[in-house]
This record gives structure tokens, C-alpha cells and sequence, in this order.
């Protein structure tokens, strides 16, 4: 900002913009906000400050002025220890070590479920018995869980055949799940596929292959 008397016309412009709109506080962060919470900017974009009562001149950008996480951590309180303020957190007693989501509720840890119990057979993307109960026994705990799981469900196939086709066909397993899913209630669920790369067995032998053919459901 330019220094002198030019500063006047924006700053009485802004407070009376904070005054015609029953300006509020932003929280803990110090920036005058109009009825809706929403800070109030200058005409160039800039955050006003109102730090006990008084205007501030305006800063140059308002995202660098934003309190970072920790920042408001220290502020605002963190009473159950799990990274959301006590302003924001939906869920104030969380046990300790919990995985929570944005809102401060605890989530099914993020997992990993290598279905190799029932491998998919060869060339196939149907989902056996053993599959599905453990995609059912995972949807029990995701609904019994107070937070809100996203699903990232990965395919992969074994090494035999062309890497193009085994692409498509680990997609089609994950699809296959996603789909078993959803049947069940869960619906925040994206797919991926990565054919016949990161095997978890040797691809020679028959026993190894059949391991890589799986999906892996993470949760997040």
C-alpha cells in the first residue's frame, strides 16, 4: 500500500461498508466481516483488519494473512487433540489417536483389504463369496462409524496378457466392488485401475499370480 492521505478513502469506504452490514468478527481471526461472516475486502482484494474495534490498514493478501491451521489450533482450542478447532469440530470427544474426517468425526481407519483369500479367476472380474463378505463386513463398520468415509477402490491383475487389456480389467474389478458397494448404502467411492503393476507375489508361478489378481479398498 501507498503511504500518505490516499489511505483515507478506502478505509472510510470499508467501515462503512462493516457498519451498514452489522459487521462480526471472523472468528478468531481478527478481519471485519459483514452479516454473513464473510470478510470484508477493499476494492484491490485486500482483508481489513479490526483487532478491538478499530480499522487496520488492509493487508496485501488476504490468504497469506489467514490464520494457518496451527494458528487457530493455539487460538481456538483443541480439546480432544485431533487437529480440528473446537470451533469446527462436529465431534468434540474423540478418542485418542483416531482418524478423523474435516468435520472432527472419527472414520474407519485408513485400511487396506488385499482380497486374496478368493482371487479373481483368470480373465474375470466377478466378485466370489469370500469378496463379498469382506466388502460387507467393511460397509458394517463404515456405517457404524460417526464420520464420513471416502472410497478409493484399486484394481489390479497378474502379469499374463497384454499390459493395454490388463488395464481394463483391473478398471472392470473395481468397478465390480464399487458396485457391491453401493448395493450396500456406501456411495462416496471413486475406482482406479493399475493392471499389472505393483504386484505383491512373484508373477511365475501360479500361486503368485493369482495374489495379484485382487482389489484393495482404502478409505480416507
Amino acid at each position: 500500500m501507498k503511504k500518505g492521505n490516499k489511505n483515507f478513502i478506502p478505509m472510510v469506504a470499508a467501515a462503512a461498508l462493516i457498519l451498514g452490514s452489522s459487521a462480526a468478527m471472523a472468528g478468531n481471526m481478527g478481519y471485519a466481516a459483514d452479516s454473513v461472516k464473510d470478510v470484508v475486502m477493499s476494492g484491490a482484494g485486500e482483508c481489513w483488519r479490526s483487532v478491538d474495534g478499530p480499522m487496520m490498514p488492509p493487508v496485501e493478501k488476504c490468504g497469506d494473512a489467514m490464520p494457518k491451521a496451527e494458528e487457530q489450533k493455539m487460538t481456538d482450542g483443541d480439546d480432544d487433540n485431533d487437529g480440528v478447532p473446537n470451533s469446527r469440530d462436529a465431534c468434540p470427544n474423540t478418542r485418542a489417536g483416531a482418524t478423523v474426517d474435516s468435520d472432527g468425526c472419527e472414520i474407519v481407519e485408513n485400511l487396506t483389504i488385499n482380497l486374496v483369500v478368493d482371487e479373481f479367476d483368470f480373465d474375470s472380474a466377478k466378485l466370489k463369496p469370500e469378496m463379498k463378505q469382506a466388502l460387507r463386513d467393511l460397509a458394517e463398520k463404515i456405517k457404524a462409524s460417526p464420520g464420513h468415509e471416502k472410497l478409493t477402490i484399486i484394481g489390479y491383475t497378474d502379469s499374463t496378457g497384454p499390459a493395454e487389456y490388463n488395464q481394463k480389467l483391473s478398471k472392470r474389478r473395481a468397478e465390480a466392488a464399487a458396485e457391491y458397494l453401493r448395493s450396500l448404502g456406501i456411495d462416496d467411492i471413486t475406482t482406479e485401475g493399475r493392471g499389472e503393476s505393483d504386484p505383491i507375489a512373484d508373477n511365475s508361478t501360479r500361486e503368485g499370480r493369482a495374489k495379484n489378481r485382487r482389489i484393495e479398498v482404502r478409505t480416507h
